[in-house]
């Protein structure tokens, strides 16, 4: 594969996590209305921590975790493209993305101590989460194969 292919890829796995953001964003929003939360901070709390950014008032911090949120979400996306540029296709190749987005965050959270193990969080808070990223791995992987047809 040359590297205007993988360029290719790239550019579309990158689109293809916009439209899993949206599904994670809706699926994520309609569970937190449902059990009466507020949004998870963690995601925001270890970027901030990484970037030694600390967002002014609960407006600011709201801003900083919704563009958290979206970047983060878009950039795993080009992650799916990699791997099919790799040559991993299907069904092999969304289990592979949701692995590495959704492990990528239990090793990342509790390292920057803003999150609890995995071990130490309760079995539904754990069935939640995957669930959440589940969403934004099927439908990453159906926008790509969109993208990848047309």
């Amino acid at each position: 594969m040359g590297l205007g292919q993988v360029g290719a890829a790239l550019g579309k796995g990158l689109l293809a996590g916009i439209a899993g953001t949206a599904a994670m964003t809706v699926s994520s929003t309609i569970e937190a209305k449902l059990r009466d939360r507020g949004a998870s901070n963690a995601p925001s709390d270890a970027a901030a921590k990484i970037l030694g950014v600390k967002p002014d008032g609960e407006a600011g911090e709201q801003r900083f975790g919704t563009l958290v949120h979206w970047g983060y979400g878009t950039g795993c996306g080009g992650v799916l493209g990699l791997i099919d540029a790799a040559g991993v296709s299907g069904a092999a190749a969304t289990m592979a993305h949701f692995a590495s987005v959704w492990g990528a965050e239990q090793v990342m959270l509790p390292a920057l101590d803003v999150a609890p193990p995995l071990w130490e969080s309760e079995p539904v808070e754990i069935g939640i989460d995957a669930f959440h990223h589940a969403v934004y791995a099927v439908a990453t992987a159906l926008a790509y194969g969109y993208l990848d047809r047309h």
